[in-house]
């Protein structure tokens, strides 16, 4: 889809009428332990070399053993700095920066300095939460997690926008002495609510820069467009879909948790579907003993293929 909005990471996610790709840390699949900082940011630097959109981040702020699952371990914030500086216009997103945990003005401060130092490349995936041991840890009642996501959206909005603003909210208080700077490098930074996130989707069209959500059954994921383009018009749509690229080309899919298994002639015509359904941008997967190699091939059999 076209867009004449935002930052330069929104633009390279969504800016034209092509389906874009992104693939998410840890790149080397190490995801219970601390991957190799310098093994990522060789492969962050490839993934902007072979062509794919978009690195995401996620954002775990304390590791639950039963989840499985501790992102890139390190925070997004410092992680995706890191990122920025050893890439030079890839599109860098969080997926999902949990607003119920963290005071909203501490993201915004976090966001446009990162906005600023990626050259605007930054694209902040926000949700509510789900990993429900973090919620006791933070004494966060979990049953308010959707008004404390609403009202961080809010006042986001109002110190990005405004200068020396004023808010009231179970945040704290606002009175007009004081002014968050820097302002992000383009009035905003674009948010993307990730799943439901506890609110209505007419609410996610009309406070989101777009909307995040899984992997779909395509006769639902078909039924979730058409409401989103009646709620939300042309504000793009972002998927993740686990993706295991299989030897053969022509092997058939296999279904796996959030995604498939399958050859590239069938993830060609899947996403060449996901393009025609109206989908915008896709966060896949390239798991394998040799990351780098999988990268590549992923690329070259998908992605140039889509394209």
């Amino acid at each position: 889809m076209t867009t004449d909005h935002h930052n330069a990471g929104y633009e390279r996610l969504f800016g034209t009428d092509t389906l874009s790709f992104g693939v998410g840390f840890p790149l080397t699949d190490s995801r219970e332990s601390k991957p190799s900082v310098g093994e990522e940011m060789k492969l962050a630097a490839h993934a902007e070399q072979v062509g794919f959109d978009g690195l995401w981040a996620r954002d775990v702020p304390l590791y639950w053993p039963r989840f499985g699952d501790a992102g890139q371990t390190f925070d997004p914030w410092t992680w995706l700095s890191h990122v920025a500086a050893h890439t030079t216009d890839i599109a860098l997103g969080t997926a999902s920066i949990v607003l119920s945990l963290r005071h909203p003005l501490h993201v915004a401060k976090n966001a446009a300095s990162l906005d600023h130092l990626s050259d605007g490349r930054l694209v902040l995936g926000v949700a509510s939460g789900d990993r429900d041991p973090e919620f006791s840890a933070f004494d966060v009642d979990a049953d308010e997690r959707g008004e404390r996501f609403r009202e961080s959206v809010d006042l986001l909005r109002t110190v990005w926008r405004g200068e020396f603003p004023e808010s009231e909210s179970t945040w704290g208080t606002l009175d007009g002495s004081l002014d968050l700077v820097p302002k992000p490098t383009t009035g905003t930074v674009p948010l993307l609510p990730t799943g439901y996130a506890r609110q209505s989707t007419e609410w996610i069209a009309d406070h989101g820069d777009g909307w995040f959500f899984y992997h779909l059954p395509m006769n639902t994921l078909e039924s979730y467009l058409d409401e989103w383009r009646t709620k939300a018009g042309e504000k793009p749509y972002a998927m993740a879909v686990r993706t295991e690229l299989a030897d053969d080309p022509k092997a058939e899919p296999e279904p796996l948790h959030l995604g498939y298994r399958a050859g590239s002639e069938w993830f060609v015509d899947y996403f060449r579907s996901l393009d025609e359904m109206g989908v915008d941008h896709v966060l896949v997967s390239t798991p394998g003993v040799d990351p780098k190699t999988e990268l590549t091939r992923f690329a070259e059999e998908v992605v140039e293929q889509v394209r």
